[in-house]
């Protein structure tokens, strides 16, 4: 997947800049940056532009937009994270491709991230 564009969502700001900081110079992506769901949600009705979204599904709205980002485009890759063990079965009924609990590592973000990039990369090369 060339130039893929990821969409950090997550209401603490220390959480997200860390996220957004990893994946932007550590994996070499175009990452956006969002405060909440809703506002994630506005920017891919827009643009649809995002391939991958890190999503907070224990803030308010956050499994909402998952359910929605994967009934617009069940192939959209989403991965749910929360510090909630409620939330991972939540997610994952709806459609959620990976779920990363909080607090998690830097290596656990880059190996789900890059997992869906190579996967994608693989699909697109075996054409």
């Amino acid at each position: 997947m060339e130039n893929v564009k990821i969409a950090v969502v997550d209401g603490d700001t220390t959480v997200r800049a860390f996220v957004v900081n990893l994946l932007t110079y550590c994996v070499n992506r175009h990452v956006l940056s969002f405060e909440d769901a809703e506002s994630a949600w506005d920017h891919f009705q827009e643009h649809a532009d995002i391939d991958i979204f890190v999503l907070e599904v224990g803030n308010p709205g956050g499994l909402d937009v998952l359910g929605r980002i994967k009934e617009r485009d069940a192939g959209r890759i989403c991965v749910a994270m929360s510090s909630s063990s409620d939330d991972e079965q939540s997610a994952g009924k709806l459609g959620a491709d990976a779920f990363l609990a909080k607090p998690f590592g830097m290596d656990d973000l880059f190996a789900v991230v890059q997992s869906f990039v190579a996967e994608e990369e693989k699909s697109t090369t075996a054409v």
